[in-house]
Formats: C-alpha cells, sequence, structure tokens
C-alpha cells in the first residue's frame, strides 16, 4: 500500500454542491409608483446596483426587476413573464398597491410576496390596521440597497432550506419581530455571511469548485413567533449552527417580554454546546441571558452591526479558528484552514484542545466552511465517548486526509504554492489545455472517483501518480518570449533545435511553482509530453514527442535544474525531424501544435541505483486475435516488468486475456516459455543528469538482463524458475535455474488481484468513453502481497489500419478470392498485389520441408522489395512437425500479410490460428485465416489462381501478382476474413 494511506481512515460521503441551492430568484416585479420606486433606486440604477453587490461577494444570477404601477401593467408583465419574487412598495397617499398585490396573489398563491415601506411615521400609522397575512414579510426601507440582495436571499434561503439542511447545510436562526430591527440586522448579517463563504470558498481546488462551495454557506432563516422558531430548531436542530433571538416577541399569539428566555432556555436544554445570542433594548435582559447560557447584545448601542458580527466570527465558528487557554482564555494558536489544522494538530497544546473538543468548537468552525463530511464524523464523536485527547488528535488528522484526499480525486485543482502537498492528486498550472495525455489522465481520475468498486480490493489500491500538468499557454509563453519559433521551424538537426531549446529561458513565474513541487515530490518524475493532437480521438499522436524521466537526488537545485531541462527537452521534441514529417502524413500544421507537458511521478521502487516498477502494462478492451476460449469483447493485456517503455518498443512481453489468465500461450509449453518471454527489462538510473539532455529520451534508462531483477528481488510473484535438471518449469523464485517472468503470482496463484482489475478497468474505461480503448498502466507490489495499481493513460483505440465498419459476410463470395469463417486479426489493407501458395495437385506432407526452404527464398525476396504478400498453404504453418503443416519459422514468412490455412480432403489437420508465432502475428497486425472450402467452410478460390500468369514457379510452389491489388478485410470481432478478387470495385 502507498506509505501514506491509512486504511483506517473514515470513509467520507462527498457533498453534491452542485445540488444545493437548486431554487433561485430570476425575475423579481417591482410594485411602486414612478416617484416611489425612484427612491427605492436612489438614482433609477436598481439592477445595476444588485448587480455589483453580487460581483462583489462573488454571488452569480443577479436577478432582473420589473416595474409596473398599475393593475394593468401588472397584469401585462405576469402575462409575459414568470417572476419568483413581487416587491410592493406602498406610496404616501394610497395603498393601491396592496390592492394590485393581493389580486395577484389570488392568481399566483405560490410567488412570495413582500412589503417593503419607507420608514415613515405616516406610511407606517396608515398601515397599523392593515392585513398582512397574504404577505410573506415586511420590511422598512432604511435606504440601503443591501436590503434588496438580503430580500432576494432571505427568500431563496426559505426556499431550499428543506433540501439543503438534509446535505448539511447549517442554519443561522434569527428570531425577531420588529420589522425595524430585523430589516436593519438582516443586510448586516447576510454581508457578513455572503464575505466569510467567499473567503473559504478560496480553499476549493479550482473556481468553479469555488463558485459551487459558496451554496454551502449557512441559511440564514427568519422565525417571528415563539411557535415558528421553535418549530424551525427542532426540525432542524442537528444543523443549526447558532441561534440569534430578542427577548420580546409573541408567543400563543400575544407578546411575551420572556418569549426569549424561554425559547433559548428550550435550546440550550437540547443542546449544551450551540452558541445563543440574546438581543434586546432592556439592558437588565443581560442578566437572563446568562442564565441559559447565552451572549447579550444591547439592542440601544450604536454599534450593534460590530458586536453582532464580532460575536457570530467568535462563535459560530467563522473567521479562523482561534484556540484559546482555557485558563486565561488568551490566544494560544491560530489555525486558517483546513490544511493548517491538518499540520498542526499534532502540536496545538492538550488543554486547549480539550476545551474546544469538549463544546464541540472543531466540528462547528468546519460546518460554517461547508466541509460538511468531515465536520459531521467528528460530531459524532464527542469527549463523553473517546476521553483521549491524542485520541481525538489522531481521528481528526486521519478525517481531514480522507476528506482530502476525497476532494482531490478527480479534480483538476489550481496549483497553489502553499496548498500542494502529499494528499495533491491532480493539478495545473496556467489557464491553457491539458492537451490529449493530460485529459485521459483527469478522465481516469474521474472513472476512479465515480467508482469506488475499484478500490474495493483489500491489498490494492487504485490511483493516478501525482501529477500536475503544465498548460499550453506556459508552452506558448516559453516560445515567444525566447523567440524560438524560427530556430524551431527551421531544418536544422534535432540536436541544434535541443540546444536552442535548452539555452532558452522558462516563465520566471513558473519556476517557484517547480520549487514547490519538488519540496513535495521526493521520488522519479517523468516528463511526459501532452499535445494538443495526441491521444485525439481520431488521430492519435501516442509515441511521436519525447518522455524523459529525472531521477530523486538530495540536491533541489539538482533536481530543479533536470526537471527544467525535460520540460525544455519535451518543448523541443515538438519540432524533431520525425515530429515535422508526422504533421505532414496526417495533414496537420506543426504551428498550431501546442504543448501541455505532465509532470508526474514515476510507479515502481528504488533498487540500489535504479528504479523501475515490479509491472508495466498496456490493456486494450477488444481483442482482435482471439485464441482458444477467449473472446474479442474480453481484451488483451501486454505485460512486461520494468518501465513500460519496454513494451512501447517492441520488447518481449507477456501477452494474456485478463477472462482468462490462468490460460497463456506463451507459458503452455516449456520450449515456448524459454524462447518468448522477456529477457531484459528498462530501468531508471538514479545519478543525477550532469551533461545536457539528449533527443533521444532513453538516454539514462538502463537496459538490463531478467537476472539483475533478481538480485533485486523484485522478482518475487511474477517469475517461474526453470530446472535444467527436471527439464520443467516451477512457479516462484528457487535457487538456481533460469528465471522467467511469467506473472505467476498475480495471474494463476492470487497474489494480487491484477487480472480482476484489468477486467473491471476495462469495462468501466469502455462505458466511460464510448469506445473501445487502451489504457497503460503499472503496478508497485510489497512484500506482503498487497501493491498499488497506477493508472497512467486512457486513449480510445483508433488506428486507420484498423478501422472497419463493413459487415463482411454480406460481400457474395463470388467476389472473394479467399473467405474464412475462423480468422484473427483487423482492419483493411488494399497495398497488397501478390499471393503466394502451396500447390496441391500432386501435393504431399513428405515435401513440407522442401517448401519450407523454397518459401523462404521468396520471402527474402519480398523483404528485398519492401512488398507483402497473402500466403497459402495446407495444415499448419510453422508446425514442429513436418507432417502437420509446412515447418517455417517466422522469419522465413515475416513479409506475409495473411497467412492461410488451407485444408484438403485427404489432408485435414485442427486450425492452429498461428500459434506458434502468436506474438509475431499481433506485434506486425497480420490477418491469420482457417480456410476447409471442400467441406463448405469458407472459401479458396486456387482455381482462379492457377488461371493466372506466375511471377515464379517452383516445385511446390507458385508467385502470381496482379495488377490491381486483392483488398483484405479482417474482422476479428466476428471472426470473419476476406481477400477479395483483384480489380472488384469495393
Amino acid at each position: 500500500m502507498t506509505d501514506d494511506k491509512n486504511k483506517e481512515c473514515p470513509l467520507l460521503r462527498d457533498t453534491a454542491f452542485v445540488d444545493l441551492m437548486k431554487r433561485r430568484i430570476f425575475n423579481v416585479l417591482l410594485i411602486a409608483n414612478p416617484y416611489d420606486a425612484f427612491m427605492l433606486e436612489d438614482d433609477g440604477r436598481v439592477e445595476e446596483k444588485i448587480f455589483d453587490e453580487y460581483v462583489k461577494l462573488g454571488l452569480r444570477y443577479p436577478p432582473r426587476f420589473f416595474q409596473v404601477a398599475s393593475q394593468e401593467e401588472a397584469e401585462e408583465e405576469l402575462g409575459k413573464t414568470t417572476f419568483d419574487l413581487i416587491i410592493c412598495m406602498p406610496g404616501t397617499d394610497n395603498n393601491d398597491v396592496f390592492d394590485i398585490a393581493r389580486g395577484i396573489k389570488t392568481d399566483n398563491p405560490t410567488i412570495p410576496i413582500v412589503v417593503l415601506t419607507p420608514f415613515s411615521h405616516g406610511i407606517r400609522k396608515s398601515m397599523e390596521n392593515m392585513d398582512f397575512s397574504i404577505f410573506d414579510y415586511v420590511f422598512c426601507w432604511l435606504g440601503n440597497t443591501d436590503l434588496l440582495l438580503s430580500i432576494i436571499k432571505l427568500i431563496e434561503d426559505k426556499m431550499n432550506l428543506e433540501n439543503d439542511v438534509a446535505a448539511g447545510v447549517q442554519m443561522i436562526l434569527l428570531v425577531e419581530d420588529s420589522i425595524r430591527f430585523y430589516s436593519s440586522i438582516l443586510p448586516n448579517l447576510y454581508r457578513f455571511v455572503l464575505q466569510q463563504s467567499l473567503e473559504f470558498a478560496t480553499e476549493a481546488l479550482n473556481a468553479q469548485l469555488e463558485t459551487l462551495r459558496m451554496r454551502g454557506r449557512p441559511k440564514i432563516v427568519l422565525a417571528r413567533t415563539y411557535e415558528e422558531a421553535w418549530g424551525l430548531y427542532t426540525r432542524h436542530k442537528e444543523n443549526t449552527l447558532g441561534v440569534i433571538s430578542d427577548c420580546r416577541f409573541p408567543r400563543n399569539g400575544k407578546t411575551d417580554e420572556m418569549a426569549g428566555y424561554e425559547l433559548l432556555s428550550a435550546i440550550r436544554a437540547e443542546d449544551e454546546f450551540v452558541p445563543l445570542i440574546m438581543e434586546s433594548t432592556e439592558a437588565d435582559k443581560s442578566a437572563w441571558a446568562e442564565k441559559c447560557g447565552a451572549h447579550f447584545i444591547d439592542k440601544n448601542s450604536k454599534k450593534i452591526g460590530v458586536d453582532l458580527r464580532r460575536l457570530v466570527r467568535r462563535h459560530f465558528g467563522f473567521g479562523d479558528f482561534v484556540f484559546l487557554d482555557p485558563n486565561t482564555m488568551e490566544e494560544v494558536a491560530r489555525i486558517k484552514n483546513l490544511k493548517d489544522l491538518q499540520n498542526n494538530i499534532f502540536t496545538l497544546p492538550k488543554e486547549s484542545l480539550l476545551y474546544h473538543i469538549t463544546r464541540n468548537n472543531v466540528s462547528r468552525w468546519l460546518c460554517s466552511r461547508a466541509l460538511f463530511p468531515i465536520s459531521e464524523f467528528l460530531k459524532h464523536i464527542t469527549w463523553r465517548s473517546l476521553q483521549d485527547v491524542d485520541a481525538h488528535r489522531q481521528i481528526i488528522y486521519d478525517a481531514i486526509v480522507s476528506y482530502r484526499r476525497m476532494k482531490n480525486q478527480g479534480v483538476v485543482a489550481v496549483f497553489h504554492r502553499d496548498r500542494f502537498d502529499r494528499f495533491s492528486n491532480f493539478a495545473r498550472i496556467g489557464e491553457g489545455s491539458l492537451g490529449g495525455k493530460g485529459r485521459g489522465l483527469a478522465f481516469l481520475d474521474h472513472i476512479i472517483k465515480q467508482h469506488p468498486e475499484l478500490n474495493a480490493f483489500d491489498n490494492a489500491d487504485v490511483m493516478i501518480p501525482k501529477t500536475v500538468v503544465l498548460c499550453t499557454d506556459i508552452f506558448d509563453e516559453f516560445m515567444d518570449t525566447n523567440e524560438l519559433y524560427q530556430i524551431a521551424l527551421s531544418d536544422i538537426p534535432d540536436e541544434e533545435i535541443l540546444r536552442a531549446f535548452l539555452q532558452a529561458r522558462l516563465p520566471e513565474r513558473l519556476i517557484g511553482d517547480l520549487e514547490a513541487y519538488l519540496d513535495v515530490v521526493r521520488q522519479p518524475i517523468a516528463i511526459r509530453s501532452s499535445s494538443l493532437l495526441e491521444d485525439a480521438h481520431y488521430q492519435p499522436f501516442a509515441g511521436i514527442y519525447s518522455t524523459y524521466m529525472i531521477p530523486y537526488v538530495e540536491s533541489r537545485d539538482v533536481r530543479l535544474k533536470m526537471l527544467r531541462d525535460a520540460i525544455k527537452g519535451v518543448y523541443a521534441s515538438v519540432f524533431y525531424r520525425d515530429s515535422k514529417a508526422y504533421m505532414t502524413a496526417t495533414s496537420n500544421v506543426i504551428d498550431q501544435e501546442k504543448m501541455a507537458v505532465i509532470l508526474q511521478e514515476v510507479a515502481g521502487n528504488r533498487y540500489g541505483d535504479r528504479f523501475y516498477p515490479n509491472i508495466s502494462g498496456v490493456a486494450r478492451s477488444v481483442n482482435y486475435y482471439p485464441i482458444g476460449d477467449e473472446k474479442a469483447e474480453d481484451g488483451t493485456v501486454n505485460l512486461a516488468l520494468g518501465l513500460g517503455k519496454y513494451i512501447v518498443d517492441g520488447g518481449m512481453n507477456l501477452r494474456v486475456c485478463p477472462a482468462h489468465p490462468d490460460k497463456v500461450l506463451q507459458t503452455s509449453e516449456m520450449e515456448i516459455a524459454l524462447r518468448e518471454t522477456q529477457t531484459r527489462f528498462y530501468a531508471l538510473e538514479m545519478k543525477a543528469v550532469e551533461e545536457d539532455f539528449r533527443v533521444d529520451d532513453g538516454f539514462n534508462l538502463l537496459k538490463l538482463p531478467v537476472k539483475e531483477a533478481e538480485q533485486d528481488g523484485s522478482l518475487q510473484f511474477i517469475a517461474s524458475t526453470y530446472d535444467p535438471y527436471d527439464m520443467v518449469i516451477r512457479d516462484g523464485i528457487y535457487d538456481g535455474g533460469r528465471k522467467l517472468v511469467t506473472f505467476c503470482g498475480v495471474l494463476q496463484q492470487g497474489v494480487f488481484p491484477l487480472p480482476e482489475l484489468l477486467r473491471l478497468i476495462l469495462k468501466l474505461g469502455r462505458e466511460s468513453m464510448r469506445r473501445e480503448v487502451e489504457i497503460e498502466f503499472a503496478v508497485k507490489l510489497n512484500p506482503d502481497r498487497t501493491g498499488v495499481f497506477y493508472l497512467l493513460q486512457i486513449r480510445p483505440m483508433v488506428d486507420n489500419k484498423m478501422m472497419l465498419d463493413e459487415d463482411l459476410t454480406e460481400i457474395p463470395d463470388e467476389k472473394t478470392l479467399i473467405r474464412s469463417h475462423n480468422a484473427i486479426g483487423q482492419g483493411v489493407s488494399n497495398e497488397v498485389y501478390d499471393v503466394v501458395y502451396v500447390k496441391t495437385g500432386d501435393y504431399s506432407a513428405y515435401n513440407n520441408p522442401a517448401i519450407a526452404d523454397e518459401i523462404d527464398r521468396i520471402n527474402r525476396r519480398f523483404l528485398e522489395e519492401g512488398r507483402n504478400y497473402v500466403l497459402v498453404g495446407p495444415g499448419r504453418w510453422g508446425s514442429s512437425d513436418p507432417w502437420l503443416g509446412v515447418p517455417v519459422k517466422w522469419p522465413n514468412i515475416s513479409a506475409a500479410r495473411v497467412i492461410v490455412e488451407s485444408g484438403l480432403t485427404n489432408y485435414r489437420v485442427d486450425p492452429s490460428q498461428g500459434t506458434h508465432f502468436f506474438q509475431n502475428l499481433t506485434s506486425f497486425g497480420v490477418g491469420y485465416f482457417t480456410v476447409n472450402d471442400f467441406l463448405g467452410d469458407g472459401v479458396y478460390n486456387q482455381a482462379f489462381l492457377n488461371s493466372q500468369p506466375a511471377v515464379e514457379e517452383t516445385a511446390h510452389v507458385r508467385h502470381v501478382r496482379f495488377s490491381s491489388p486483392v483488398v483484405i478485410k479482417v474482422d476479428g470481432m466476428k471472426k470473419e476474413g476476406v481477400v477479395m478478387l483483384p480489380g472488384v470495385e469495393q
């Protein structure tokens, strides 16, 4: 397992912020006469003012205001627009607006309607005996635009309360019946809470998450009677952040001067730690506040707003967490954010931590910052249930780590030097694109987060390596500021291009970020290309650009120089000769290519002066060469010891179907195992690169014999031992004998769930991308049989040669030269003009060795000419028994594009599907057909071939060449294959 992963960490459930604040106020109808409306707006720009307020507070979706002054205008607007809120403003001389509002409420009972009355004695006097039952709230206009924002937010909070509280959102309960007072205090309270939420939102990993996280701010709910307040509290007491209450308000239908005291006392009886604030115009009520454990605010104070913000900040969990000495109540520590708490939890003074734990202050602080999963978890671990301060420290630390892991997974965070640490997962530097590989990695991280079943195995963690992407805008800035395009686009040698790039300077602001990155990552780093075109869905550029690896050395300055040079080397590779040629071949313009660079921890272990993983691999979701019980949709995997470059470079590796891990062709027979298993592997040399980087990105990799890995001890669980005395291969490591890389422990013995993980990730990858996929991975195994399965890349399987959208069964037999219903391979080829076939007129298996020699000679000529051909003959090609087929080796037939086994009436052999040189078939994309046309199984039109003039004819073999190509089509998924007659229209 990873060293810093604790399986005992709590399993936290993430908060879906996107599901919060679903109901919004978008359109507001303002009913007022023109003069009063203008007075409300001050200068006629209410919409602009609200917009400005929203921007300052980081809010989105500012509402639109529609003003009407008459019944007719109101009806006209209501007919055109759906309104979410109606604000009525009564004038000084009449109350027509109330009549309009009552009419609207009758027809639209669900639209909230509020009264906004100017604060004047005359208006209040005229309204004293009016019926306000149809209105949701009545407010006093005090000349402050903040009130409009508060009204909107109060209505929105009320609409979303039930839904959002269920997700963990907290409630601040304000109990007040004085219109004058709550009209004054609500704007004050909302501005404070919104500013606080704007501050804690910056802890989110990117701008989008910042915006979403603000939806988790506490809801402010206004209650105007004892019964309403008690009902709200009892329904949501688990989510009550704090209560602010007047002392005098209605109870049982009558004004009760002690209602606030009774309410706060009842709440205190339910929860001994929830913060309570009592406010009153009567100073002697402070004694009652103290009696029920509440803080007191004098409503007559000239600085009541300041006093309220101070108490709310200190006791409701807002702002920094200030740890106090319980004896002196002096500050002993200040915590600014979650990472700060994580870093300091083990050094906080014991007495102070105990004081805050017993009062549930840590959980409350986390709640106010919308950290609901972790706060909910800690809330239920009380001092009563666990009276051990050090145990609480560890629990808090583990919960933070678990939460940060959960939040980092599946998210492309913005890189911040002060936040990036060993728990960071995927971050970006810059504003441009992530490039093809970067997008693939981000998508893999998303799949891991969405599918926890990938991490359901006790002894296996599934993750992507710690990754930072330098976005394409860094590349643009590097190229422009160093004026490199003229050199880069010239025809000078690759070495000179690299030299010019190495002498150029990276953006200065990037250097500090790279230093912060190196302070965290303390193992080798892969610097990988991630261009816009790489791994694109329809034209993958995989393997075109450079990937460097740098070792871990103690000196940060040395590592920084290596890292800078490697980044420049990747940038330079865009303009190498091969890259330019590939661009031309794919009809792309090179100066439109943009390069992102991936900085990624290398998966593996250190063995002395070298570093490599136990297993590297490439998995594909479709197998075009299924043999035996395999099915095409089961997929296929290539496995190798060491770095994955060995597979990319075409080195001998192990091919296995993850659905049949116990049936590996290469280890099925001793002779094949000795000949066709891995003999060498790649490792990173753990010495600093002193000289300049080279064009060859593998210049500091070691290509070592497998016996070196035996000395490292890295072959445990993945090797078998050949016993030369008993002439057998035994699974496992034993003294003496050659070690064969068979991966027996993980494939057949269940040491590590590699087959299960491969089946699962291929299935999820195919489903997620809605197409066949190719996935790169690496595995780090530990001696205790645990390990980490690292996903390194995912890309669509798009290869023009492999594309086939045709149903081959619909092609008529008469248009085919050869047809097989038992074919392996995939794709279309229209570059073959030649057929080489064994004559069957007087065929005898006795002549098979001579036939092999004749074909070998013909094949050499094809290799010299750079041409390919279709090879047809009876029996098993490559059989070691010449009586079963022509005993050729792969070099004897290596120019063949399709190999056909044709049965004869008197010479029937079970199909081999080319198992004798299966690795070569799959590596070179060669089709393999089995045809028994004498049984009605397929087509082999030898009569047509016999009628054509021969380029060459020997005693047993004939070579025919056509003026137009014989088009080859193979559908390995359906095991159908055809070789078309030359000149047939496709």
